[in-house]
């Protein structure tokens, strides 16, 4: 049975983004937010461990699943409109993510498990919501784009379509920024795809509809 998605927890969180960056009346009033940004972060991927996966891909085993992976994501977001103690952002982002897996062989089993790849590759514009100045600034964002998800078994000649289709995927999350140069800022950004299910192929179940976890930091440009 496919779990629930962890949308009350991930509420808390962006609150508290929103809530840390309320500004807090300074004397002197900080810098606006620039008027562009880029993103380039690291990413760890958490891949779902999900039978309706097993099956999509004639797999034997939730072993033949990578589970946690690494990746790199980058974006671009400009801010051209401010209201109050919001600016508003648009822009967008690529992440590319990847995982792998040996899993041992079971002694008392005739099944052999098979060395697996999984890939995410997606690209989705981005609608964000930023509240600070330009020395740090937490935002939360989403958009929907399209997605590629692949998990291919060693020595299969041909991927199935689900391996190959674009998905339609809606990406919601938040994060923030810290400038402790003029032009460069630690950056962290967590967040939710909400990817839709692929298509069947020879009898075998189309890949799940399901939700990937995506945590990333790195740093942003101005």
């Amino acid at each position: 049975m496919r779990r629930a998605r962890p949308i009350p927890q991930t509420f808390l969180i962006l609150l508290f983004i929103v809530a840390a960056a309320v500004p807090s009346g300074a004397q002197e009033p900080p810098p606006r937010i620039p008027l562009y940004v880029i993103d380039v972060h690291a990413t760890l991927p958490r891949f779902p461990i999900e039978q309706a996966l097993v099956d999509s891909r004639g797999l034997d085993s939730l072993a033949e699943l990578p589970g946690a992976g690494l990746g790199v994501q980058v974006g671009a977001h400009v801010y051209p409109v401010r209201w109050r103690f919001v600016t508003f952002g648009i822009g967008g982002e690529v992440s590319l993510n990847r995982a792998s897996v040996q899993p041992p062989q079971p002694p008392d089993s005739s099944a052999v498990l098979q060395n697996t790849e999984e890939k995410f590759l997606s690209a989705s514009p981005q609608l964000s919501f930023n509240f600070g100045s330009g020395h740090g600034w937490s935002y939360i964002s989403g958009g929907l784009g399209v997605s590629q998800w692949s998990l291919i078994p060693e020595g299969r000649d041909e991927p199935f379509p689900s391996d190959t289709e674009l998905l339609k995927t809606l990406n919601y999350g938040g994060g923030a920024r810290w400038f402790a140069k003029t032009h460069v800022a630690f950056s962290f950004d967590f967040r939710y795809y909400a990817i839709s299910a692929g298509p069947p192929y020879l009898g075998h179940p189309g890949s799940p509809r399901t939700t990937l976890l995506i945590i990333a930091a790195g740093v942003s440009l101005k």
